[in-house]
C-alpha cells in the first residue's frame, strides 16, 4: 500500500468533497460489511466503508461511484482512492475537528462569559451547548436528561476535557463525552446533533434496559445513567468520589440525610428506640397528595394545586412519612449538595394500572429556600437554588411526552427543549408546568 502524501494542491479530487452530506453522529460501521473495522468515510456522500486497499468496500465504492475522498474515522487522515496517496492540506481541518472536537481550558472558561450563537451550513443559527437532540425513534426520555446533565457545568467542563477521563475505557464514558463536547462545538456543519453513538453504548451497557425504540422513564434513566457513569468513572467503587458525587451529593460537604426509622416500626420494629441512619443521595424524592376526585359548580375536574415548599417539608426533620413496608419514618436534610435534583412523584401504581397526579407544583425559578439542619443539631438555616433545568411529562402514565425547560445562565433566559425543537420560553410558564423532575444549583460557595 503506497504511503505518498501529496498536498491538496497537487490533488485534484479536492473540491468534490461535500461537506453538507457529512454526519459523524451515526455509529461507524461499513455501510456494507457493518463491520465496526477500519472503517473510511467517503467524504463525498458521507457513507463508511470499511479498508482502503484493494478488494476492499472503500476501494471498490471509489471506483463504481467515482468518489475519491475518505477520511479514517480514529484518527482523521483522508485518503485519495484508488490512487492510494494520503492528502495533506489545510482545508481539511475543519472536517477533521467536527469528527472530533477538543476544548483546551482557556475555551472551556470562556464558555459563559459571553453569548455566543453560531451559523450551520445552511445558513440557520443555533446556540451551541442548547441544540436539538435527534429523537431516533423513542428516545425523548434520553434527550431531557442530556440536556439537563450538561447544565451542571462542572460535569459538562469535565466531560468537555478527554484528559479527564482518558485512562477510563468505558465506552459509556467516552461516547457521553463525546456527545458532549459536539454539542457545545461552535464550528459544527448543522445545529443539532444525533445521540446514536452514545444510545448505542447506553444500550450495550444496560443490557438492553433503555433503547432508542421503546420508550423509557426519564426518571429511571437519570438515575441509572449517573450511578453507571460515577461506578465506570471510580473503576467500581463505589464509595469514591467522582465528578458526578462532587456535583451531585458535594462529597466535600457531604450532601447527606439523616433518616430516622421510629421505634415499633420498619427496621426499628424490635427496638424500642429510634433507628437513626445517615444516607448520600443523588436525588431527593417529593410525595405528591392524591388528587381530589369530585368536581366544581361547572362540572369540571379541579386541578389541585401546591406549594414546592410544602413538598420540601418532608425533609425539614419533623414530618413522619408512613410507609407499609420502612415503617414510619422522618427525614432531615443535614449538608446541601451543590446541585439539587428533585424528583416530583406523579406516578403511582395501583392493583390494575399506573395513575398519573396532575397536581401542579408552585415553584420558584430563583432563591428556592431549602431547610438545612446540622447533624446533631434542632437549628435549622435556610439554603437558596436557583433552576438550571426543569423536565416536564405531558400526557398519560405510560404514554404521553416529556420536554425540558433550560436557563441559559450567560444570557439569562429560558429556552423549552423539545427533541429537535428549541424555543425561548417566558420564566412564568415554565413555573406553571407539569413539572417531573428538576436540577437546581445552590447560591453562593
Amino acid at each position: 500500500m503506497s504511503s505518498a502524501v501529496r498536498t491538496g494542491a497537487d490533488c485534484p479530487y479536492l473540491d468534490t468533497i461535500s461537506r453538507q452530506n457529512l454526519d459523524f453522529d451515526f455509529e461507524k460501521c461499513c455501510s456494507v460489511s457493518l463491520s465496526p473495522v477500519n472503517v473510511y468515510a467517503c467524504l463525498v456522500c458521507g457513507k463508511y466503508f470499511q479498508g482502503r486497499g484493494p478488494n476492499t468496500h472503500a476501494y471498490t465504492h471509489s471506483l463504481d461511484a467515482g468518489h475519491h475522498m475518505f477520511m479514517k474515522v480514529t484518527d482523521g487522515k483522508v485518503y485519495c482512492l484508488p490512487d492510494m496517496y494520503q492528502v495533506v492540506d489545510r482545508s481539511l481541518a475543519d472536517i477533521q475537528y467536527v469528527l472530533s472536537p477538543t476544548f483546551t481550558d482557556a475555551e472551556v472558561a470562556r464558555l459563559d462569559t459571553a453569548v455566543t450563537w453560531a451559523r450551520a451550513l445552511d445558513g440557520t443559527e443555533f446556540m451551541p451547548g442548547l441544540v436539538g437532540l435527534n429523537n431516533m425513534k423513542r428516545n425523548d426520555y434520553a434527550n431531557v436528561v442530556i440536556q439537563t446533565l450538561v447544565r451542571i457545568v462542572p460535569i459538562r467542563d469535565y466531560f468537555l476535557r478527554t484528559q479527564n477521563y482518558e485512562a477510563c475505557r468505558s465506552p459509556l464514558v467516552r461516547e457521553f463525552g463525546s456527545l458532549v463536547r459536539k454539542m457545545w462545538i461552535t464550528r459544527a456543519f448543522k445545529g443539532h446533533v444525533s445521540p446514536h453513538e452514545f444510545m448505542q453504548s447506553v444500550i450495550a451497557a444496560s443490557e438492553k434496559r433503555f433503547t432508542i425504540d421503546a420508550q423509557a422513564d426519564a426518571i429511571d434513566f437519570f438515575q441509572w445513567l449517573v450511578n453507571r457513569l460515577h461506578l465506570e468513572l471510580t473503576g467500581g467503587k463505589r464509595k469514591k468520589a467522582s465528578i458526578i458525587t462532587e456535583c451531585l451529593q458535594a462529597r466535600d460537604l457531604g450532601g447527606d440525610l439523616e433518616v430516622t426509622t421510629l421505634a415499633g416500626t420498619g427496621k426499628a420494629k424490635g427496638s424500642s428506640e429510634d433507628v437513626v441512619d445517615k444516607v448520600s443521595f443523588l436525588m431527593l424524592g417529593l410525595d405528591l397528595p392524591a388528587a381530589p376526585l369530585f368536581k366544581d359548580a361547572l362540572e369540571t375536574v379541579i386541578i389541585p394545586q401546591i406549594p414546592m415548599y410544602d413538598l420540601l417539608r418532608k425533609y425539614g426533620g419533623s414530618l413522619i412519612v408512613d410507609d407499609i413496608k420502612a415503617g414510619r419514618r422522618k427525614f432531615r436534610l443535614t449538608k446541601p449538595p451543590r446541585f439539587l435534583a428533585l424528583h416530583v412523584k406523579r406516578f403511582v401504581k395501583n392493583q390494575f394500572f399506573l395513575e398519573k397526579n396532575p397536581t401542579i407544583v408552585n415553584f420558584p425559578v430563583k432563591n428556592l429556600e431549602v431547610p438545612v439542619s446540622a447533624p446533631g443539631s434542632e437549628g435549622r438555616s435556610i439554603v437558596k437554588y436557583d433552576l438550571l433545568a426543569n423536565i416536564v411529562h405531558e400526557g398519560k402514565a405510560g404514554e404521553g411526552s416529556v420536554r425540558v425547560h433550560i436557563h441559559r445562565k450567560v444570557e439569562n433566559t429560558w429556552y423549552e427543549v423539545q427533541d429537535l425543537r428549541v424555543t425561548d420560553v417566558l420564566p412564568q410558564m415554565v413555573a406553571l408546568s407539569e413539572t417531573y423532575m428538576q436540577v437546581y444549583e445552590r447560591q453562593g460557595p
